[in-house]
């Protein structure tokens, strides 16, 4: 019998993890997704030029990111965070951040017209 998966796969959003965060509560829930949508479309028109406060930038995507369950885009903006610190051309981090973010706002704005 083959393991299962350590974390589940819920598409671009732990949808287990977002319940224990906003305690079950699908009003809060809502509203958390609908702020890091925002905040996410923000941060990444700011990152688009690579900015001196890019990092901490990504660094605050990052945190939302887990917050919510958004763990690719986490796992993205954490890339982008080591690649800018290493003074690595982060042109490529940059991109898949931006697929990453596209994935959970696209499942994000799904889950917020259901009734």
């Amino acid at each position: 019998m083959p393991s299962p998966p350590l974390a589940p796969d819920d598409g671009p959003i732990d949808l287990a993890h977002l319940a224990r965060m906003t305690l079950g509560d699908a009003h809060l829930e809502h509203e958390v997704l609908a702020m890091f949508s925002a905040q996410s479309a923000r941060l990444l028109d700011t990152l688009a030029s690579l900015p001196a406060e890019a990092a901490a930038l990504a660094h605050t995507l990052k945190g939302s990111a887990k917050a919510i369950g958004a763990f690719a885009v986490a796992d993205a903006a954490r890339r982008l965070e080591a690649a800018l610190a290493a003074g690595s051309d982060a042109r490529a981090a940059l991109a898949e951040l931006g697929e990453a973010v596209a994935l959970a706002r696209t499942a994000i704005d799904a889950m917020l017209r259901r009734p």
